[in-house]
């Protein structure tokens, strides 16, 4: 059943492919193209740089005059990250608007992660370091970029060494015909954060 928000989705995704913004990528689900699997890597000459940051975005079918729900699944240390992965970012709460796409979302959330607003803070640690002592704030970031690496390289690794794991998601066919771009965004069901998701 195609609705205004799926072919909005579709046209999104086409975009994301043939035009696709530095830095992020993202794709829905091979079930549902509502869920959808985005990374983020860091930008460059900032404390995240080199970080590889997966998200997940959860879509309605009142997209795009809804935002959708956008988590960090990676562990992240940022002012405007809550402790559970959510963003606290303006264009996904009060200033949303429906010509905002993935692409726009995606690349907003990679300018927040070196341009946060501390006056805002959802993690009170990372707004307290980030203005009081950046160096230890720095110190902090580089730890989950180096985290983010271990988790990427698990989850990359899991469907080629485990297929029997993989298949236990139930939906995810992957490990050959999904190509490159469907491992690259985490398209491994529900196997994309280990154990770092607790804390």
């Amino acid at each position: 059943m195609t609705t205004p928000s799926r072919r909005r989705l579709m046209r999104d995704f086409k975009k994301l492919q043939e035009d696709p913004p530095a830095g992020v990528s993202g794709a829905p689900t091979e079930d549902n193209i509502l869920v959808w699997h985005a990374i983020i890597f860091g930008p460059q000459d900032t404390p995240f740089e080199d970080g590889t940051f997966k998200l997940t975005l959860e879509f309605t079918e009142e997209y795009p005059n809804k935002p959708p729900t956008v988590k960090f699944v990676s562990k992240m240390f940022h002012p405007n990250v809550y402790a559970d992965g959510s963003i606290c970012l303006d264009i996904l709460q009060n200033r949303w608007s429906p010509t905002y796409d993935v692409a726009a979302i995606l690349t907003s959330i990679q300018s927040l992660l070196d341009e946060p607003n501390p006056n805002s803070p959802a993690n009170s640690l990372a707004a307290q370091l980030y203005q009081e002592n950046r160096r230890e704030y720095e110190k902090r970031v580089q730890q989950i970029v180096e985290q983010s690496w271990l988790n990427f390289a698990e989850n990359e690794g899991q469907p080629e060494e485990k297929p029997v794991d993989a298949a236990d998601d139930g939906d995810d066919p992957a490990p050959s015909g999904s190509g490159g771009s469907g491992n690259a965004t985490g398209g491994t069901g529900g196997s994309i954060a280990p154990s770092s998701a607790d804390s």
